[in-house]
């Protein structure tokens, strides 16, 4: 009879030992050995402030940065789906003109730095596309209420223009690993399948939306719902063009308070939290799609 292992063993102990140890000596030399005046006092009120017109508690610029982290997350990852999927599907084209085109949208942003198309997409969108587009005078020429509602969704009308630059740019740039992701979802399909559509007469893009794409999302929802946790990682970097979302309030919190490790803290704890959230979904996510495949597959299994 086999002896069982127990579940934690010394060296695992060793081990967790040694990683408490390292925290706690930060933690020592953060709090105790560090010559820093600590100010935690200031963080509440940049975090929430009392409106005496309306009469109520309200969202002060760290959480007002941190509601735009989210809107610009939440659109961003709408147009890099889209723009994804469009260049995903060039890149698996019977046409070699459209896979050229995929092939050098991918290649051209994943080989270049993040902050360098960060400038270029910004100027580009900022200033030629958005101001012909007069998206700002749009706005500015709707109804009060109108306003209130577009400015929940998206920005306020003097903030519309970089706000949108911000998202249009982290969806050009996600656009790129999104289309390598619906790319790999689509070529991991069985290639049986492409054959048994033939074999039932069907057109190429009738298999694709009837039989490979719905197989295929299966496989792409969970590194896709990684996508949209890195989308949020990275509207940080947005922050260098004046985007008002945390990371930039949190640098005018730290401008106007000096309490630099304090907001720092803060913000890492904020988006901490908020990713840690969305990475528990993603896992639930993944644990449900494992349990149907594993329910549906006996049944395939034992099928006439």
């Amino acid at each position: 009879m086999q002896t069982k292992k127990p579940a934690v063993t010394m060296l695992d102990g060793i081990i967790l030992a040694i990683i408490i140890g390292f925290f706690a000596y930060v933690w020592y030399r953060l709090f105790f050995s560090l010559n820093y005046k600590w100010n935690w006092g200031v963080i509440p009120t940049y975090l929430f402030r009392f409106d005496p017109v309306e009469q109520r508690w309200t969202a002060n610029i760290l959480l007002e940065g941190f509601f735009t982290t989210i809107k610009i997350s939440v659109w961003a990852t709408l147009f890099a789906v889209l723009l994804g999927f469009t260049i995903g599907l060039m890149r698996v084209s019977p046409r070699l003109f459209f896979r050229l085109i995929g092939r050098t949208y991918i290649e051209s942003i994943r080989n270049t730095p993040p902050l360098v198309l960060v400038f270029i997409f910004y100027y580009f969108v900022s200033d030629q596309l958005l101001t012909f587009l007069a998206v700002e005078d749009f706005f500015r020429a709707r109804s009060d209420q109108l306003q209130q509602t577009l400015t929940w969704f998206f920005a306020s009308p003097g903030l519309i223009t970089p706000f949108l630059s911000g998202v249009l740019t982290l969806a050009l740039f996600q656009g790129a690993y999104i289309a390598e992701i619906v790319r790999a979802g689509i070529q991991a399909v069985d290639t049986g399948q492409w054959e048994a559509g033939k074999t039932l007469g069907l057109t190429r893009w009738k298999i694709m939306r009837l039989i490979v794409l719905p197989q295929a999302v299966r496989i792409m929802l969970p590194p896709l719902a990684n996508e949209f946790i890195n989308t949020i990682k990275w509207s940080s970097i947005v922050s260098i063009i004046s985007i008002q979302e945390l990371t930039f309030q949190g640098l005018q919190v730290m401008a106007s308070t000096q309490a630099t490790i304090e907001v720092w803290l803060t913000i890492s704890l904020m988006y901490l939290v908020l990713c840690l959230l969305l990475s528990i979904l993603v896992r639930r996510i993944e644990m449900h799609l494992s349990r149907t495949d594993q329910a549906i597959l006996p049944a395939r299994r034992y099928a006439p």
